[in-house]
C-alpha cells in the first residue's frame, strides 16, 4: 500500500496489517496521439503565383495588427522553434490575443485555419516548419482580467510540494481552476506565471476540474511538456484519487466500463453523460473503508474523460458526496451539516518515469484538513 493510502486508512481503520494492494496498473490518458500534417503544396486555386512568390519572400512573423481598429489583417506564420509540440486551438489562443476561444475554434472548424494549405481539427498538434495561413480577423478591446491577489498567489506557493529544472508539481487547492476563461479571470497557470516570471515556458501538463484537489503537474519547458504528454497519451502515467461515495458499493472492487459525451447546455454549463456514442471509459474503484452512510475509495481512472470518476460513480448509484453537479442532494446536505463543504475528491498521487532514467517517480499531495477532519468525524459515528 502506498504511503499516502496508509496514512489516509489510518484515519478511519483499526489498526490491521494490510493485505496488500494491487500492481500500480491504472493510468490515465490525456489527449489524442500527435500526428504531423503532411506538407501539402497549396493548389492553384487556394494561392496564386504571384501571392506564392510573396508568400516565399516574405517574414512568417510579419506584423498582423492594424492598431487604429483592433483589425487583424490575414498572414503566415511559420512554426518555429519551441513551438512545436502545442495543439492548435491553443497556440492560437497565444498568438491571437484578444479573439474570443469561440471564435478560433469555429476558424479551425470552418477550415479558415490552413497548416501546409489543408484542414485540421482544434486537437492537432503543430510540426516544426509547419506552415500556418491565419485568416483576417477583428477584436474588440477588452479591459485586463483582475490578477490574482496575494492570498491565492501565496496558497500556491505554498502548495508546491516538488520542483527542478523540468517540472512543478503541486497540491492544487480546491476551488482553484487550473486556468481562465468561461468567467474565470485566472487560474493556477496564471498565477504561477506571474509568481515565476522568469520561467517562460510554464504550461499545464494535464487539468483538474475546478472543485478537485490534488496532485497537479507544469512543465517548465517545452521539451518536458512534449515527454510528459506522450507519457499521459501512451498509458505511462499513474494517477490514483481518493473519492468518498454516498452509500455503500458493491463489492470490495469495481470496474466501471461506460462511454461518456459532452454535451452543452443552453445556459453554457458543460455536462457529461452516459452515452453509447460518446468515448470510451474506464474507472477501477477499489474499496478502502466503509462507513454506515459512505464509501471511503481509490479510483484509479484507466482514460481521461472529463468528470470521469463524477459521472462513472453517479451511473453505479454512488455518486460523490459533495458534488453539486453529479451528486444526490439530500446527501450533499446531510454532509454539509457535517462539515463537509466541498467534492470529496482529490488527486492523491502521480508516477511516471522519464524515458532516460530507470527509476520512476512517484509524488504523493496530503489531503487537506477538511477532508481528514471528516474521515475522522464519520469514523467516530461508525
Amino acid at each position: 500500500m502506498a504511503p499516502a493510502v496508509e496514512k489516509v486508512a489510518s484515519m478511519v481503520e483499526p489498526a490491521r496489517q494490510s493485505n496488500g494492494q494491487s500492481p500500480r496498473d491504472a493510468v490515465e490518458t490525456h489527449g489524442r496521439q500527435s500526428r504531423c500534417c503532411p506538407s501539402a503544396r497549396p493548389s492553384e486555386e487556394y494561392i496564386s503565383a504571384p501571392r506564392r512568390l510573396q508568400q516565399e519572400t516574405s517574414c512568417y512573423h510579419a506584423p498582423m495588427t492594424d492598431p487604429s481598429n483592433g483589425f487583424h489583417s490575414a498572414r503566415l506564420h511559420q512554426v518555429g522553434e519551441g513551438e512545436d509540440g502545442q495543439r492548435i486551438d491553443n497556440f492560437l489562443v497565444r498568438l491571437l490575443k484578444g479573439v474570443p476561444r469561440s471564435r478560433i475554434y469555429r476558424m479551425v472548424r470552418k477550415g479558415e485555419v490552413r497548416v501546409n494549405g489543408g484542414r485540421v481539427d482544434a486537437s492537432y498538434r503543430l510540426c516544426p516548419g509547419d506552415k500556418l495561413r491565419l485568416p483576417p480577423v477583428r477584436t474588440a478591446e477588452r479591459p485586463a482580467a483582475p490578477a490574482p491577489g496575494s492570498r491565492v498567489l501565496d496558497q500556491l506557493a505554498r502548495s508546491i510540494i516538488y520542483e527542478d529544472d523540468r517540472v512543478i508539481v503541486l497540491n492544487k487547492p480546491a476551488g482553484v481552476a487550473v486556468h481562465g476563461g468561461s468567467g474565470i479571470d485566472y487560474g493556477v497557470i496564471e498565477a504561477l506565471r506571474l509568481l515565476r516570471p522568469k520561467d517562460t515556458g510554464l504550461e499545464l501538463v494535464h487539468r483538474l476540474d475546478r472543485e478537485t484537489s490534488g496532485c497537479l503537474v507544469l512543465a517548465k519547458r517545452r521539451s518536458a511538456l512534449r515527454i510528459l504528454h506522450a507519457l499521459f497519451r501512451d498509458g505511462k502515467v499513474d494517477k490514483r484519487y481518493w473519492a468518498l461515495l454516498s452509500g455503500s458499493l458493491d463489492g470490495e472492487r469495481r470496474d466501471v466500463r461506460l462511454a461518456l459525451r459532452k454535451n452543452t447546455l443552453r445556459s453554457g454549463e458543460r455536462i457529461v453523460c452516459p452515452d453509447a456514442t460518446g468515448k470510451p471509459a474506464l474507472t477501477r474503484f477499489c474499496v478502502r473503508r466503509r462507513f454506515p452512510t459512505a464509501t471511503l475509495v481509490e479510483a484509479k481512472p484507466q482514460t481521461g474523460r472529463t468528470h470521469q470518476i463524477r459521472v462513472h460513480a453517479a451511473a453505479i448509484g454512488a455518486p460523490i458526496l459533495g458534488d453539486e453537479k453529479y451528486g444526490d442532494p439530500d446527501a450533499n446536505r446531510a454532509a454539509r451539516r457535517n462539515g463537509l463543504r466541498r467534492l470529496f475528491l482529490h488527486a492523491a498521487s502521480l508516477a511516471f518515469r522519464w524515458p532516460e532514467e530507470d527509476r520512476g517517480r512517484s509524488f504523493e499531495a496530503e489531503l487537506d484538513p477538511e477532508l481528514q477532519q471528516y474521515l475522522v468525524t464519520l469514523g467516530r459515528a461508525s
